[in-house]
């Protein structure tokens, strides 16, 4: 998948979960900043879990402060093991 795939995938949710604009969307945005609170946030990845097939670990999604943290994530851990 395409960091573009998963920055829309991602925008996708966050609209679905938290009613983000998909304009507002952009990898330097922090979840903060698109009006997500702690709940909300976990939401989201649960969300973001079940859109893209993973297993997110609670000590990873913690350190999500941004979009584009949670894409990076998402892109590395789509990666297969060889």
């Amino acid at each position: 998948m395409s960091h573009d795939e998963t920055l829309a995938g991602i925008t996708e949710v966050l609209a679905a979960v938290a009613s983000v604009d998909a304009s507002d969307v952009a990898p330097e945005k922090t979840l903060a900043e698109l009006g997500l609170d702690s709940m909300t946030a976990l939401e989201v990845v649960v969300a973001a879990e079940d859109r893209f097939g993973l297993l997110i670990p609670d000590d990873e999604a913690a350190r999500f402060r941004t979009v584009g943290d949670l894409v990076g994530y998402l892109e590395r851990a789509a990666v297969p093991a060889r």
